[in-house]
């Protein structure tokens, strides 16, 4: 690994729209979020930041043993996770201020529903040299309507792309732009004014594939990727 970096995992979403707490959902077996935990952990971080909703104990204990064996996992309670992604955001980035690790210099922010995210996507990340290194993919316009789009010729099954998440940032200016983190008003605007220059991605078409309906969930299982 090039950098000493600190993890934000995204997780304190409501899941609204699926109708069940996607961070609960299984994947080889253990609940999404704690697969997600792995991950980070699979990078050799100094911190893991978790931000979960307050008051769901469910959520709490799918990793607190994680939390219990490995001393670099705090988990962060969103007390307004209806605010937004951004707010999460928010609280990961003031929770590791707190940490005050003055050898951490950049961060690796991710969700926890790009259900065939792996250790070397992230990794990919974590290797690239300008401030912001992120997630290259299309956003899929009906993945759940049980076509096959990993197969598909149809470029019509894609609508543009989207740089986004995982993505691997500078600290310093992470921590510059956290007054500006807000509601759902997240980083995809902020890094939209950076120079052309300080900005890269890792292009990964898999990563279209995250769980907000009740749909995609049918069809992710369809497919092996979470379980029953």
């Amino acid at each position: 690994m090039t950098k000493n970096h600190a993890v934000i995992i995204l997780a304190s979403g409501l899941s609204q729209r699926l109708g069940q707490a996607k961070q609960l959902l299984k994947k080889d077996g253990e609940p999404l979020i704690r697969y997600m935990t792995k991950l980070a952990l699979a990078t050799q971080p100094k911190a893991i930041m978790i931000v979960i909703p307050e008051d769901n104990p469910l959520i709490a204990s799918a990793v607190t043993e994680l939390a219990t064996q490995y001393a670099i996992i705090h988990m962060v309670t969103n007390p307004t996770p209806e605010t937004g992604m951004a707010h999460s955001l928010y609280l990961g980035i003031e929770a590791l201020v707190n940490l005050d690790d003055s050898l951490i210099n950049h961060i690796l922010i991710m969700g926890i529903d790009q259900i065939l995210l792996n250790e070397s996507h992230l990794i990919e990340l974590l290797a690239g040299q300008q401030t912001v290194v992120a997630s290259g993919y299309s956003s899929l316009r009906h993945w759940s309507n049980g076509q096959d789009l990993d197969e598909t010729t149809d470029t019509e099954a894609f609508k543009k792309d989207i740089i986004g998440l995982p993505l691997s940032i500078d600290y310093e200016l992470l921590k510059q732009w956290q007054a500006l983190l807000t509601g759902d008003k997240g980083l995809r605007h902020l890094i939209r004014g950076l120079p052309v220059i300080q900005i890269s991605s890792v292009d990964n078409h898999q990563l279209s594939y995250d769980i907000d309906t009740p749909e995609q969930l049918v069809y992710a299982r369809q497919q092996g990727w979470v379980n029953e």
